[in-house]
């Protein structure tokens, strides 16, 4: 555990280097559902979450208060309850008052409802169609804003659904909605996208990261599951692609984007945003970035100091 809680913190120092200022800790994977109550299956997740916090709190610049995310329920489980939800917030508000210093917690909570990260991929590589509980977004939500000040709750694995869904997610109360995978779609199966760059990356990732795949899987699961993780060895090449090439995956990516910000209402927005929101510049530390400076003794912002963990 203390392996992976070492990585995790040089991971969010990376990002916190890199001038990522909103970070999600997903600790559901380590929900204990065999334990008898609530209490003690949320207790690893309310545990590490609040133990990240005080890291992020700690290496966060003095200008600015990261937003934070946690998670109760492993996308892809069982749907989250409004019991999970308050046993969480509960339980880890309270281990952060333990830690002193008057640590500001999550900003919002991602639940599960019925999806999984990315859609559930079928034999054939297709996405299976999933149905999202949307009362359970409505009324979670209500009781993260009215009980905790949260912003609501967050929606994962949205990319791959309908596009009537996206309608109801603004209307239920959904704070944040993700939907990366449904744009790496796009960009990997658009008509765009050079179809001898693409088998290369298939290779790659078959060659590279056959420890991934679980038994019985196809191999259109299997690439579908691992494509993402190309981008970082292949960026380069990606990057180099013809104008042409990028002009027209933007134009797929733009029409797409046009259609998710009208149905998910945040079209004409600045001035809320603007009435709320406080933007300052924050110097960024290149050679930190470059680097990929670590927590293990290491600086992310020399005023802060150190943390030798």
């Amino acid at each position: 555990k203390e392996k992976e809680i070492a990585e995790l913190k040089d991971w969010i120092t990376r990002a916190v280097n890199a001038g990522f200022y909103n970070i999600d800790i997903d600790a559901s994977t380590v929900v204990d559902l065999s334990k008898g109550n609530v209490i003690e299956q949320q207790r690893p997740n309310f545990e590490v979450t609040a133990q990240l916090t005080e890291f992020i709190r700690d290496i966060e610049p003095d200008m600015a208060t990261i937003s934070i995310g946690g998670e109760i329920g492993e996308v892809g489980g069982k749907n989250s309850t409004e019991e999970e939800l308050r046993t969480f917030m509960d339980n880890y508000l309270s281990t952060l008052a333990r830690m002193g210093n008057n640590m500001k917690g999550i900003s919002k909570m991602s639940i599960q409802t019925g999806t999984s990260h990315g859609g559930v991929v079928l034999p054939d590589g297709t996405i299976a169609k999933v149905k999202v509980d949307f009362d359970t977004i409505e009324r979670l939500s209500s009781v993260a804003r009215k009980s905790y000040g949260l912003a609501g709750v967050v929606q994962h694995g949205a990319s791959t659904l309908p596009d009537d869904a996206f309608d109801l997610f603004q209307k239920r109360g959904a704070a944040e909605v993700h939907l990366a995978t449904g744009f790496q779609n796009m960009i990997y199966d658009g008509k765009y996208f050079p179809d001898n760059l693409k088998q290369e990356i298939y290779k790659y990732l078959k060659d590279n990261m056959a420890k991934e795949r679980k038994e019985g899987e196809t191999d259109e699961q299997f690439i579908y599951k691992t494509r993402k993780k190309a981008f970082g060895p292949f960026k380069q090449r990606i990057w180099d692609l013809s104008q042409s090439i990028k002009d027209g995956i933007r134009q797929e990516m733009e029409e797409r984007f046009a259609l998710l910000f009208s149905k998910l209402k945040v079209i004409n927005t600045h001035d809320i945003a603007a009435k709320w929101a406080n933007p300052i510049n924050i110097p960024s530390k290149l050679e930190n970035e470059i680097a990929g400076v670590g927590s293990e003794g290491k600086k992310v912002r020399e005023e802060k100091g150190e943390r030798g963990e």
